[in-house]
């Protein structure tokens, strides 16, 4: 019988909610999402490395990633720029997921130049449906896109999150 991998996860209060922060025992973080999703992070990480297949020890600060996710929070924009990332997915999500940390922070693109920068100008509904299945929120930013109209679509974690990311980070002018 294979052993199940460990993971480790935290929990950070943020001003928009609590965050769930998932990593392997190498530090690489493997999921970022709210705890009043936590029914369907872990629906994600069954998709991804099976049902049963993996453990959830909690440890404060696994691999000095909640510290960062904690100075993003405050202030610190670029805290989580390099944290190191492993993500389970077909090869079309992870195309989609590494252009997404490729967007600046202070920016948004809307699907439609999602879809172009991976190369398939055509595939604006399977960008948006990777985007969505991203397991790794604000790290992998799929905050920043938004309609092709300027409007704030589809975020799992909400739209007021959303928004607030947005302002967070400069793309959004604040109310």
């Amino acid at each position: 019988m294979v052993e199940p991998l460990q993971f480790l996860v935290d929990r950070l209060a943020t001003p928009i909610g609590e965050l769930l922060i998932v990593a392997d025992r190498a530090g690489k973080l493997r999921a970022v999402d709210w705890t009043d999703h936590e029914a369907r992070m872990r629906q994600l990480l069954d998709r991804y490395y099976g049902k049963g297949r993996y453990a959830l020890d909690r440890i404060g600060d696994p691999g000095g990633l909640t510290r960062a996710m904690r100075a993003y929070f405050k202030g610190d924009l670029t805290a989580i720029d390099k944290l190191p990332v492993e993500t389970a997915g077909t090869p079309f999500q992870t195309g989609v997921w590494r252009a997404l940390r490729k967007i600046g922070k202070g920016r948004t693109i809307s699907y439609a130049e999602l879809a172009r920068r991976i190369g398939k100008p055509r595939a604006v509904r399977a960008a948006g449906m990777a985007n969505g299945q991203n397991p790794i929120s604000i790290v992998v930013p799929c905050h920043r896109v938004i309609g092709s109209d300027g409007s704030l679509t589809g975020y799992g974690g909400g739209l007021p999150r959303k928004q607030w990311l947005l302002e967070h980070e400069g793309a959004l002018p604040t109310r």
